[in-house]
């Protein structure tokens, strides 16, 4: 969620929660306001022993307004997790020490929007996708002692899902959502179209279309498919200044990861 206050541009995470995915509660911000941090790109949520873990970044912009030109995070943003029993009461967030415990922070290197998955081989190892250099990755079996393993070549805004023995990987180019294929972690094949959607007829989207979080609900009875939600702005293109200013989540859905649908085809 990005705000303007004062003058000022102050990015935030905040939750919001629905029953059928059309009428959703008022939104609830969850991390504090400093333009030193910005705590946003909410990755993903998973259940780690008794505890749900949330994964986000801190993309800084301190001094940011509201009429300045685009400005995007500077070298100190890093990935954190927050914690929390019953997902509405949120901890303090934590840095994720993905190059590992002898590394300092300041030497960790630019890094952005995190992802947490289970390895599908190895239960109780998990693994942290993030942009850095392409999409690096680290593993850890307590979420606090981290080793990096690797780097690949992607978009940023990774997120994995893990189904017949394969790690399917969605991620943002210059525009749209891709999808890449591994069975190892180490190579990865390109699969698929570029998914645009309906962005062509979709003023609020023309600028790009980025960001695809994609959950498989195909054995949920209610929904019986993969739900994409994905962020669209325009009509500007993020470097005319519709980077967050002009800035919307959209939802599709797919049974086959290749033919989408979304709630209204036509001009927004």
């Amino acid at each position: 969620m990005v705000r303007s206050e004062n003058g000022l541009i102050y990015s935030y995470t905040a939750t919001s929660h629905s029953k059928d995915l059309i009428s959703w509660s008022p939104t609830k911000i969850i991390t504090p306001k400093d333009q030193n941090l910005n705590f946003s790109s909410p990755g993903n949520v998973i259940r780690f022993e008794d505890e749900w873990i949330l994964s986000l970044q801190t993309y800084p912009r301190p001094g940011l307004g509201d009429k300045d030109p685009v400005m995007y995070g500077t070298s100190d943003a890093r990935i954190f997790i927050m914690r929390s029993k019953d997902l509405e009461n949120w901890s303090v967030p934590e840095l994720l020490m993905v190059k590992g415990r002898d590394i300092k922070e300041a030497d960790m290197g630019r890094m952005i929007d995190p992802y947490i998955v289970e390895d599908k081989d190895e239960k109780g190892k998990w693994w942290c996708f993030y942009k850095q250099n392409g999409v690096s990755m680290s593993y850890s079996y307590d979420l606090k002692n981290w080793k990096f393993c690797c780097n690949s070549q992607s978009g940023e805004n990774v997120t994995v899902l893990t189904e017949n023995e394969e790690y399917i990987l969605f991620h943002s180019p210059h525009n749209g959502i891709g999808i890449k294929r591994s069975t190892n972690l180490e190579k990865w094949k390109d699969w698929g179209d570029l998914i645009v959607l309906g962005q062509k007829d979709w003023n609020w989207a023309k600028g790009r279309i980025t960001a695809g979080t994609v959950i498989n609900l195909s054995d949920n009875p209610k929904f019986g498919k993969y739900l994409m939600f994905f962020h669209g702005s325009g009509p500007k293109t993020e470097q005319e200044g519709d980077f967050d200013k002009n800035a919307s989540i959209g939802i599709a859905w797919s049974e086959d990861l290749t033919t989408w649908g979304w709630p209204i085809k036509v001009s927004n």
